[in-house]
């Protein structure tokens, strides 16, 4: 019989931030066993439940009894069960009685050869599993596999046992249908009761029926139970009260899928503070609100903050007044804090605290954050002569840069560093452009974050990142499999934006000797050998791979540019142009002959510096090559300094046929040296032309 299955795991108040993940865990491995098991029916379905007090999942068509499986069972080798005239052995006797099969049994087996050795095997049929014993053993799985953050132990009542979980689990429902399963975890047997909100609803709500679940929960226990659900009913209100505030609720995703998980029956609120506290820099207040109050602010339509917010509570009351003054009294001394915190630390000059950075430690091998901070003035002055920025203020940017990170405000918030050293840069009087770059160094900070906007700030930026890879990849830190406790790959994906969509006229290798040759001399990075850098050099260049990779571009475009490694405002120009050319008839063939071109130089073993003397020319192909190939590079040579890649790559195009006829007409490996010599020079001048753009033999099928 085919039935929904209801199964709930009943709790004290889960970890919010791990809900959704644990129910979804919870259902997944409740499916795949049952399915392994073969005791789900056709066509079925999966819903997930989860609340802060409990897990569910509610599958759509399941079997009280599996069907039976014919499978054939593997014995023994024939030679080693049957004798020469085909009689069973011993051997092959008690191999039977072992599956309780009597001699009988030995017609029906079958031999299998697998062109190695004849196997014997027994056809048998195993009677399906039951619900009840599949389910019992799927629970404890579904238990044991929870990706839990950190495991409980609690005391049963009324026992001295003590059992491991998230959290301590008070109640277990399985219904198949109409009926209980008589199943057990975590010391826990199964019943028909659910129950509804703590304050708010039945206590206990008897189910006769799975499909009744959360109906039920909803109407008569005041509950929620689909995640998703809850989570669309509270955007659904957070939005219409903003909207009757005319506010906007600006970017609020990660913190509703928190709040989600707090909540079994949200009503929205709103409430206030006091307008003196908007003095404060609003991303201090917004953190508190949202991070320590888990409160939504409010937005006017030119983005400043207001002095209202949305609580989403778990009360639906008559009248809401305790609740909206009881969050404004919680709130009020958090935004107090933050404002002491901006008034204390202004007392005290930016330039003053970084001094004060040689007594906090980067890195035991790589010194102080004053270290740090002289190594990025450093860097960050190279890379502004480097681009034409103003090198005083990217060195001055630099200065300041990791000085909040003594303030009050950041020790309390460190999600802030920058944002306020820009905002007490400017209350000490720094340029706006200082200012900028403080606030802007970290970025992007993830993917698809803004860059930085200045020069001075790209310029801080980068030093900040090309600083930490090739110091954590000089003392041997590098990232391997998912583990990247330095964010390295966020490092290298930042330098490789920054570079190319800032269009910096700079290479990935050039910026990161830039950055070997700030650390002093004696320091373990300086003296260290090249290995370290060009570890760096590749992972980096990796990250390039997969930024143009996400751009759409195929593996054979992408690497045809990495291989020339030019500088990464360069990258999708080029890419651009090896597009275009392999959409030339020309394409594939000139391709395939550079490729050629290539494995003949790298046998050859002719001196590259020999030049070409037209007057050991044997064959006209020679001399057309050549007379092409130094025609076409005048065009290319203006093709370039204009910046017209795709023009450029185009042009070399037009050497096709002159190569195609140069190799139809002529040996290179000529038996006078000579000779061979002067044709390997005219080969590396043509390969010279073609692969200025992209290296053409990548684009080779």
């Amino acid at each position: 019989m085919s039935a929904p299955l209801l199964v709930e795991l009943f709790t004290e108040e889960l970890p919010p931030k791990a809900l959704k993940q644990l129910g979804e865990a919870f259902a997944r491995v409740l499916q795949a066993e049952l399915k392994s098991d073969g005791l789900l029916g056709t066509d079925c379905t999966t819903e997930v439940f989860a609340t802060p007090r409990r897990l569910a999942v509610r599958l759509s068509a399941v079997l009280d009894t599996a069907p039976d499986r014919q499978f054939d069972e593997r014995l023994l080798p024939e030679k080693v069960g049957l004798t020469a005239d085909g009689k069973p052995t011993p051997a092959l006797l008690k191999k039977l009685a072992g599956l309780l099969q009597d001699e009988s049994a030995v017609a029906r087996i079958k031999k299998v050869n697998d062109g190695k050795i004849s196997m014997l095997y027994l056809p048998v049929a195993a009677k399906g599993q039951t619900l009840v014993a599949g389910l019992g053993v799927s629970l404890h799985l579904a238990v044991t596999k929870l990706p839990i953050p950190k495991v409980m132990s609690y005391q049963l009542t009324f026992s001295t046992d003590t059992v491991k979980f998230v959290r301590p689990a008070h109640g277990l429902v399985a219904i198949h249908g109409n009926t209980l399963i008589e199943v057990g975890v975590l010391e826990l047997d199964a019943t028909c009761v659910t129950h509804g909100h703590r304050f708010l609803g039945s206590a206990d709500i008897k189910l006769n029926h799975a499909n009744e679940y959360e109906n039920r929960l909803k109407e008569e226990g005041r509950v929620i139970a689909s995640f998703d659900t809850r989570r669309a009913e509270i955007e659904s209100q957070l939005i219409a009260k903003a909207a009757e505030l005319n506010a906007t609720l600006g970017d609020y995703t990660a913190l509703l899928d928190e709040v989600t998980a707090l909540v079994e029956w949200p009503v929205v609120y709103v409430a206030g503070f006091d307008a003196e506290f908007l003095a404060v820099p609003q991303e201090c207040l917004i953190l508190t609100m949202r991070t320590n109050q888990k409160y939504f602010p409010l937005f006017a339509g030119d983005g400043k903050l207001t002095a209202k917010f949305l609580v989403v509570s778990n009360m639906q009351v008559a009248d809401p007044k305790n609740i909206i003054e009881g969050n404004e009294r919680v709130v009020r001394p958090r935004l107090a804090d933050a404002r002491f915190f901006f008034e204390q630390d202004r007392k005290s000059k930016l330039e003053t605290r970084v001094p004060q950075l040689a007594k906090v430690v980067y890195h035991n091998k790589l010194g102080s954050q004053l270290d740090r901070v002289e190594r990025l003035q450093q860097l960050a002055g190279s890379l502004a002569q480097a681009i034409g920025a103003d090198v005083a203020l990217a060195k001055r940017a630099a200065y300041l840069a990791k000085a909040d990170l003594l303030t009050g405000m950041v020790g309390e918030f460190p999600e802030l560093q920058g944002i306020m050293g820009r905002y007490y840069a400017q209350h000490d009087g720094e340029s706006a452009v200082v200012a900028d770059a403080i606030a802007e160094h970290y970025a992007p900070r993830f993917a698809g974050d803004v860059l930085p906007q200045t020069p001075e700030a790209c310029c801080v930026a980068l030093a900040d990142k090309l600083d930490t890879l090739v110091g954590i990849f000089g003392i041997g830190q590098i990232p391997t499999g998912d583990k990247d406790p330095f964010a390295l790959r966020r490092h290298a994906l930042g330098v490789i934006r920054i570079l190319a969509e800032r269009a910096l006229p700079l290479d990935i290798a050039t910026v990161l000797k830039l950055a070997h040759a700030a650390f002093p001399a004696g320091n373990i990075i300086a003296n260290s050998d090249g290995k370290a850098l060009n570890a760096a050099l590749d992972f980096v260049t990796e990250r390039a791979r997969g930024y143009l990779r996400e751009q759409g571009y195929t593996p054979q475009e992408v690497e045809s540019v990495l291989a020339l490694m030019p500088p990464p405002r360069e990258f999708v120009p080029r890419l651009a142009a090896a597009r275009a050319f392999l959409a030339l008839p020309e394409a594939a063939g000139l391709a395939e002959a550079d490729k050629r071109i290539r494995n003949i130089l790298a046998k050859s073993d002719a001196v590259a510096t020999v030049e070409i003397d037209s007057t050991k020319f044997e064959k006209d192909e020679e001399n057309q090559i050549l007379i092409n190939s130094r025609s076409l590079s005048v065009e290319v040579d203006g093709k370039l300094k204009a910046g017209d890649f795709s023009a450029a790559l185009l042009t070399t195009a037009r050497l096709h046929q002159p190569v195609t006829a140069f190799f139809d007409a002529v040996m290179v490996n000529a038996e006078d040296m000579a000779v061979r010599a002067n044709r390997f020079a005219l080969l590396r001048e043509v390969a010279a032309l073609t692969n200025r753009v992209v290296n053409l033999s990548k684009l080779a099928q």
